[in-house]
């Protein structure tokens, strides 16, 4: 076999085998170009989430500490959710920050997007900068979440994210674009 351009393989059909509030899971029948080899793969639809970098007027990241189902373990991360159908990312970012830390307001822009994992993820998951968030009213969680709403120097938070202390990849992936972007 020799190294070339890989073909995107050809989809055939597909059926759900299970249907969640948060994502569907499904089995997806493509058919490989050239070999003509017909296998199923376990995909899952979820909605595109947002994860948000808020910045203080003084420099600090906000985060929140969580516990994490899947993890079985509280997590350090950036605010973020999931992205309602039809929303801007922008707007779903502002929102979630507000739900999550009591915190608004403003400069707002895209870092990003990055797909989650795209080996058996079709979402997107959209990273928004908030520069200058203030406290702008109470938190509105939803009824699973308990959070802890923290903030720290962005040096430091940058650094967290290298070490390996903020573990979710998404918040780490948001951090770096936004260290990235700019001298802290």
């Amino acid at each position: 076999m020799t190294a070339g351009e890989p073909s995107p393989w050809v989809r055939e059909g597909e059926r759900t085998l299970v249907s969640t509030k948060v994502l569907d899971l499904t089995s997806v029948r493509y058919r490989q170009p050239g070999a003509g080899a017909v296998k199923e793969f376990v995909v899952i639809h979820a909605p595109d989430w947002v994860n948000v970098v808020a910045v203080t007027p003084g420099g600090s990241i906000i985060l929140v500490r969580q516990f994490r189902f899947g993890s079985n373990a509280l997590s350090l991360e950036v605010p973020g959710g999931m992205i309602e159908e039809g929303e801007d990312p922008v707007a779903a970012g502002m929102r979630e920050l507000e739900e999550e830390t009591g915190y608004g307001g403003g400069k707002v822009s895209l870092l990003g997007k990055v797909r989650p994992n795209p080996a058996i993820q079709d979402n997107w998951c959209h990273f928004v900068l908030v520069e200058g968030a203030v406290p702008t009213g109470p938190m509105d969680w939803d009824e699973d979440e308990d959070i802890e709403v923290s903030m720290a120097p962005a040096a430091q938070v940058l650094g967290w994210a290298r070490s390996g202390a903020i573990t979710h990849s998404l918040s780490v992936a948001a951090l770096l674009l936004f260290g990235g972007s700019r001298r802290v």
